[in-house]
């Protein structure tokens, strides 16, 4: 009997709230279509102006080393370790700049934080320009990781709060677009400029984002966390065009809002509000780093060159070219295909890639007596086209180029921009940034040691198993974030009656 009675609650509960989700999803598809989106068009072009220079800053080390090593000028001239630190030392910076970046979000805003990071970009091309030593070198390429590490945080976080639910996925998937555009422009130029013309070519992009974001407004979330109501009603209207009723989504943000005057302590990490989507945003950006995107970047040009490409420069730009087509497939489909479909689809291409690419190194090393396979990279593959394996690296490579573009590249960039509550996303959003480029500057220093101790094989299989990890972990933990509010994006984690729309979607 008592049964009967608590299914019978449990029906006249989830009538009452399919009601409610009904009501809830009328009001907000009115309100959405009566939006214009052309002026939030523009202050997303403004924002991703840096990730635009984040590629840049990535890629300018590709054309620029081989120049560096044998330019005449001893003061300038780098040796192999010089040349290794000079394109990772990024990476350290980077890490610095996303734990400067979480401390700025919270203090002086998104808006702010942007404009700022483009000092670094200018100042360290600035410092590159005039180098006379390798010193200056290093500087300069330490100050644009600054500006990369800053910016890897602020954009997503930005777009995130100034966009709506029905193309959030979209603009957030721009920010990894626009880093693989930087990337392949830069190395498009390599081919025609030298590094000084090069540097100065890299430094118009963050002087673009600095004058346009004069003109842009701050997210309307941190200008109500911060009792700015007028303020984030002006930045709605300028956002949403003149017809949208901003007023009610104001509302909304306001009801689902915490505390604006908290503040990050050592209780709210005991809260699943907290701590679930911070496990998730890490786990994310370390399993981004374990695919094993940085290693085969790393045998690029040697597989290219035992694939008889004479200009391995050119097919670099078209492995760039490849990332910025399948990325951009990535932005368009994202508000339609969900996250996790995408994670998962994404993940099972690189698994199945790098256990290729485990193969083609295994069956090299056997051909031409070389456990470890490191031969491949000194280029003695045999010329016996029956015994020319090749085909099987770039078949590997072109797959998983392709998987991480459409995934594992830019969805942990978006999914950290929307899961954390505001009072912590300066902290959370450091601890990503800080995960992601600590590891890849660890797996860059260390993939050498790896390979010796496990082979270029075992080392690639490694990966393989890494993947197929990251499907698991996308498939039970990662929340599908498609056509939901910020709001119910968190309610989801903290369990309450807010995510009640949220889970009826999922």
């Amino acid at each position: 009997m008592m049964a009967i009675q608590n299914q019978e609650s449990k029906r006249l509960l989830d009538a009452e709230d399919e009601e409610v989700e009904t009501e809830v999803r009328s009001e907000q598809d009115e309100y959405l279509d009566k939006v214009k989106n052309g002026k939030l068009f523009l202050a997303s072009f403004a924002a991703v102006l840096g990730p635009l220079s984040f590629g840049f800053v990535l890629g300018y080390s590709s054309p620029t080393i081989p120049e560096l090593r044998t330019i005449t000028d001893p003061r300038l001239q780098l040796d192999s370790t010089e040349a290794s630190w000079f394109g990772s030392i990024v990476t350290i910076g980077a890490a610095i700049g996303g734990l400067l970046g979480g401390w700025m979000v919270d203090k002086i805003g998104r808006k702010l934080s942007l404009m700022f990071c483009s000092i670094p970009y200018i100042f360290g091309f600035t410092i590159i320009i005039a180098a006379q030593n390798v010193w200056m070198l290093y500087l300069g390429r330490i100050l644009t990781g600054l500006a990369s590490g800053v910016t890897s945080l602020v954009v997503p976080l930005y777009l995130s709060e100034m966009a709506h639910e029905r193309i959030r996925g979209s603009l957030g998937s721009c920010v990894q677009l626009m880093v693989v555009i930087g990337i392949m422009g830069a190395y498009i130029a390599g081919l025609f400029l030298d590094w000084r013309w090069l540097a100065i070519f890299c430094s118009i992009p963050p002087t673009l984002m600095m004058l346009l974001m004069c003109f842009m407004p701050e997210t309307p979330r941190f200008l109500l966390a911060q009792g700015k109501r007028r303020e984030a009603e002006e930045a709605l209207r300028f956002l949403r065009g003149p017809d949208a009723p901003v007023e009610w989504e104001c509302a909304r943000i306001e009801e689902a809002a915490e505390d604006p005057g908290g503040s990050l302590g050592m209780a709210d990490l005991k809260d699943p509000g907290v701590y679930k989507p911070l496990v998730v945003g890490v786990m994310l950006m370390l399993f981004q780093q374990l695919t094993g995107i940085n290693a085969i970047m790393f045998y690029a040009q040697s597989i290219f060159e035992d694939a008889h490409f004479k200009n391995s420069d050119i097919a670099t730009v078209v492995v760039a070219a490849t990332q910025v087509v399948f990325t951009a497939v990535a932005a368009l489909v994202m508000d339609r295909a969900g996250r996790k479909l995408l994670l998962i689809l994404s993940g099972t291409s690189m698994c199945l890639s790098t256990a290729a690419f485990g193969v083609y190194f295994k069956l090299s090393s056997e051909a031409h007596g070389n456990s470890s396979g490191l031969g491949l990279v000194e280029g003695h593959l045999s010329q016996d086209p029956a015994a020319d394996l090749s085909w099987l690296a770039l078949t590997s490579m072109g797959i998983f180029i392709t998987g991480f573009a459409l995934g594992w590249g830019p969805i942990p960039w978006l999914v950290m921009s929307e899961i954390f509550p505001s009072r912590v996303k300066g902290f959370a959003s450091s601890a990503c940034v800080l995960t992601n480029w600590g590891s890849a500057f660890i797996i860059t220093k260390t993939f050498q040691e790896l390979m010796d101790a496990l082979s270029s094989a075992g080392t690639f299989w490694l990966f393989s198993a890494c993947c197929a990890l990251n499907i698991i972990f996308t498939v039970f933990f990662v929340p599908e974030t498609k056509g939901k509010t910020l709001e119910q994006i968190q309610a989801r984690f903290k369990g309450t009656t807010e995510q009640l729309s949220y889970n009826r979607q999922s």
